[in-house]
């Protein structure tokens, strides 16, 4: 009787049709399939029209977007009263220089490949902005800022870490980069540690448990974090990446609607306190000293509607990577942020110049191959970045690869080429540059591979540090390749640029002294015979009450044929007896000389030839 009832509700859940429950596609569990069989083609169909995800939540209009950061910018009101967002403490004056490494040692480690096979970042043929990160990272002297916004696959620091350090080694800079005020997740991550008190942090997947003055102002961060009083975090740098170290500058980004005092304290050591008004704008406080190996902050008064967002820990110049990633998410937490906030937070580091999105492994489901909805939603995470962070290009990385569970054990899930394909054209039609991580990640082996190196978990969806190590590595060739190609541009349009400055020198000299080389041709020609050849020219077209200058039938001075004699006259008498033979050849005077129409008067006196005295004949 028992078996009997066991087979009846056995056979009952195999005729539960497959369906979707909080976001997760339940395929059907046909336990008695060696009794009972379905039309497994007809359930595809079903999974095929099923909704991946809720179009709901991408719903963003960009010209609202647009104009809410237009509006909200500090000094859009010009009748507002400006208030301080800046705050800045040097700690000491005697701060490191930065550590850039030479360019072309640079390149030349650039060229030396981290994996065996190289796979390549799609440029868009319309935009240029990826092309012009390139060319900041190889000469700005300043930091160049790339934001990685993702998912859990990147969750900790993980890839990004790599990423960092790798990009640091080659083009320079140093700190662990974004670190939140206050997370539960801050102990998973290996980069900085983190020690909070007296915050309350929310998470912007869980916003409508936030209170309204914070759901209202998320960063892309994906954490806002309440102070109660006295709150404080301290961050503190650590060695487990090469570079991290090397922290001379940090940036904390809040919040302060009303008048409050922050405590800062550097390496346990030195203090600071700093008075800040109350605002609505987003505030910044820089501090600088020569090495940064921990940093608190606390708030000593005004904790009322404060919001915390975090710190960005960095050098001067060189590469920094910003690590945003928001469990769970699509891309549709960014539409959630508050865009002025972003912007905002943009302009006071000195704006980013390359954003990642890395996205869509939640929404991928072995069987299903039609992705063109999800497709659009990436369109419009490309448009909210650019309206939020102007200056910055946008890299779209492919899906990760993934492994589902069949018959045979664990095989690549067949919609990761066609999630790819989707992403691929989306940021194609977007005009922005896109990498194939699963490609990459499959040119090792596959997320098989991956699992059986120990480089992911055995869930066959998410890498761990070591496989992070591996994609990232694999980014950094693909980077490497399209900073190299930069470089020869950048070589080749200075190469053109000193041919086109000579050709206009040399333009410009033969404009310039050609009519004088002319012109003196034309004199020295014209005043072959005469007394004081072109002086003689000269001195007839400056003072005509000169043509009556006698010359003393006398041998040459002394001095020699150069040397004018000491008695011959300033002005000769003006009487017949005294004027000088006319010699044959002299020109006529002055009708006859033209001087140059480009010639002045300095540059006719510089180079007027010496005069000189003949015998008389």
């Amino acid at each position: 009787m028992a078996v009997a009832a066991l087979i009846g509700v056995l056979a009952a859940v195999s005729f539960i049709p497959p369906q979707r429950v909080g976001g997760v596609t339940l395929r059907r569990a046909n336990i008695l399939s060696e009794l009972i069989s379905f039309d497994e083609e007809h359930d595809d169909e079903a999974q095929q029209a099923a909704p991946l995800f809720d179009e709901e939540e991408f719903q963003i209009d960009m010209e609202a977007v647009a104009e809410r950061i237009q509006a909200e910018q500090p000094a859009a009101d010009t009748a507002r009263r400006t208030v301080q967002t800046h705050f800045e403490w040097i700690a000491a004056t005697d701060t490191l220089a930065a550590r850039r490494p030479a360019l072309r040692d640079s390149l030349r480690a650039a060229s030396l490949r981290l994996v065996d096979s190289l796979t390549h970042i799609e440029l868009p043929e319309a935009d240029s902005s990826f092309l012009r990160f390139c060319d900041t990272l190889l000469t700005a002297r300043r930091p160049v800022r790339i934001a990685f916004l993702g998912d859990s696959f990147v969750e900790g620091d993980i890839l990004t870490a790599d990423l960092r350090e790798q990009l640091q080694k080659l083009y320079g800079g140093g700190g662990a980069g974004f670190a939140p005020m206050a997370s539960p997740l801050t102990g998973f991550r290996r980069t900085i540690r983190t020690q909070s008190k007296g915050w309350t942090s929310y998470n912007i997947m869980q916003r409508r448990n936030a209170p309204q003055h914070l759901r209202e102002n998320f960063f892309v961060s994906g954490w806002a974090c309440q102070p109660a009083a006295g709150a404080s975090t301290r961050w503190e740098c650590t060695d487990e990446r090469e570079g991290l170290e090397r922290c001379s500058a940090a940036r904390i980004l809040f919040l302060s609607p009303s008048d409050s005092r922050i405590r800062l304290t550097i390496n346990d050591s030195l203090h600071h306190e700093i008075a800040v008004e109350g605002d609505a704008a987003v505030r910044q406080i820089v501090v600088r000293a020569p090495r940064i190996r921990s940093l608190a902050f606390s708030v000593a008064e005004g904790h009322e509607g404060m919001i915390g967002y975090g710190a960005l820990f960095e050098e001067t110049e060189g590469a920094a990577v910003d690590n945003y990633s928001i469990r769970s998410n699509n891309g549709q937490a960014m539409f959630w942020t508050n865009p002025s906030v972003n912007a905002q937070i943009d302009a006071l580091v000195g704006g980013y110049d390359l954003v990642i999105l890395q996205y869509g492994l939640n929404i991928m489901q072995q069987g299903v191959r039609s992705y063109g909805n999800y497709g659009a939603q990436i369109g419009k995470m490309v448009a909210f970045v650019r309206e939020c962070f102007p200056r910055a290009a946008v890299l779209v990385l492919g899906v990760s690869d993934r492994s589902a569970r069949g018959e045979a054990g664990f095989r690549p899930m067949d919609a990761v080429p066609y999630m790819t394909a989707c992403q691929r054209e989306a940021a194609r039609e977007a005009g922005a540059a896109f990498w194939p991580t699963s490609e990459a990640m499959r040119a090792e082996g596959g997320m098989g591979r991956f699992v059986q190196r120990g480089w992911a978990g055995k869930d066959y969806t998410h890498i761990n540090y070591a496989g992070g190590r591996r994609v990232a590595w694999a980014l950094v060739d693909a980077l490497n390749e399209r900073l190299c190609e930069a470089d020869a541009r950048i070589v080749r349009v200075r190469r053109e640029q000193q041919i086109v400055d000579s050709l206009r020198r040399s333009l410009l000299d033969r404009r310039l002294f050609s009519p004088i080389e002319a012109y003196g041709a034309r004199t020295a020609s014209a005043s072959s015979g005469s007394l004081y050849g072109r002086a003689a020219t000269e001195t007839q077209t400056e003072a005509p009450a000169a043509e009556t200058q006698t010359e003393t039938p006398a041998e040459a001075p002394a001095g020699g044929p150069d040397t004018a004699p000491d008695d011959t006259p300033d002005t000769a008498p003006d009487t017949p007896d005294n004027a000088p033979a006319e010699e044959p050849g002299a020109p006529d005077a002055p009708a006859r000389h033209e001087p140059a129409p480009d010639r002045t008067d300095t540059l006719r006196v510089a180079l007027r030839p010496t005069p000189q005295h003949h015998s008389a004949r």
